[in-house]
């Protein structure tokens, strides 16, 4: 699995930068969770800080395109993004543990 990042921009006002993004990929499309660790490492940052909001992939194509917003700090992800969100995208959640 590959990541190109398409588009990278600052948002000062609330302390994140936004991505747009490709994956190229063998197989079936990536999950979630592989999907935020891998931007993790590629981008700097912490696996608990990339919120992705998007995968969209076409029939056919080995590429998968998203869009993920990765936050300064934790603290400010919670107040920023909405609980399921959150949920879909922190390892270790209270959502995963249940089910």
């Amino acid at each position: 699995m590959e990541i190109k990042v398409i588009e990278e921009r600052e948002n000062p006002m609330l302390n994140r930068r936004e991505i747009r993004f490709a994956i190229l990929h063998d197989g079936p499309t990536p999950s979630r969770k592989s999907v935020v660790e891998k931007i993790a490492a590629t981008m700097g940052s912490k696996v608990g800080l990339v919120m992705v909001n998007s995968l969209k992939s076409e029939f056919g194509k080995r590429e998968t395109r998203g869009y993920a917003k990765i936050y300064e700090t934790e603290e400010r992800a919670k107040e920023v993004e909405r609980s399921y969100v959150v949920t879909r995208n922190v390892p270790g959640s209270a959502a995963e543990e249940s089910s």
